[in-house]
């Protein structure tokens, strides 16, 4: 294994210097979006604390966009028991990361399944680029960290499908 200072003499960076911000190819940000009626609240809770227990979004990168429920409907009805979950992820492999990580297959996504606490559609759609006229009007919205987290076990198998019976879609 070769030393942090040695990598850092190798690079030309001075000993002690912070080295530069590693080359990340995961800059195409994602968002996946999870809607449907949910079935069973209590359950629901308890999946979303694990969730946020378990920091897996903070390793990869991952926040929530959106609430769960409209501020206001313009049009149609939207149930009570309705949601719209919007998580961003700095790329498709982080949030395939989040998706086939093993603390998510194994002991985060069975709290909501057999049976279905909810009846969700789970989708992932690329971030539509900047409009010329939006430039310098509001952020960007690139990542200024690298999310890649090898420390993140994945499993050979996600389980995929109407209510885990592991059928791909």
């Amino acid at each position: 294994m070769i030393s942090p200072a040695l990598v850092l003499l190798l690079q030309g960076v001075p000993a002690g210097a912070a080295p530069p911000p590693p080359a990340s190819t995961c800059d195409a940000p994602v968002y996946m979006v999870v809607e449907g009626r949910t079935l069973d609240r209590d359950r629901m809770l308890a999946y979303g604390r694990a969730i946020a227990d378990s920091e897996i979004y903070q390793k990869l990168g991952g926040y929530y966009v959106t609430m769960p429920r409209p501020l206001e409907v313009f049009e149609g009805d939207v149930s009570p028991d309705y949601v719209n979950l919007t998580v961003r992820f700095p790329c498709i492999e982080n949030a395939r990361a989040f998706w086939n990580s093993r603390v998510y297959q194994e002991k985060i996504l069975p709290l909501r399944q057999n049976p279905a606490a909810g009846d969700y559609t789970v989708t992932i759609y690329a971030e539509a680029p900047l409009r010329e006229d939006m430039v310098g009007r509001v952020g960007d919205n690139r990542f200024t960290a690298d999310f890649a987290d090898p420390e993140v076990p994945q499993v050979d198998k996600p389980v995929v499908g109407p209510d885990a019976e592991g059928d791909s879609p």
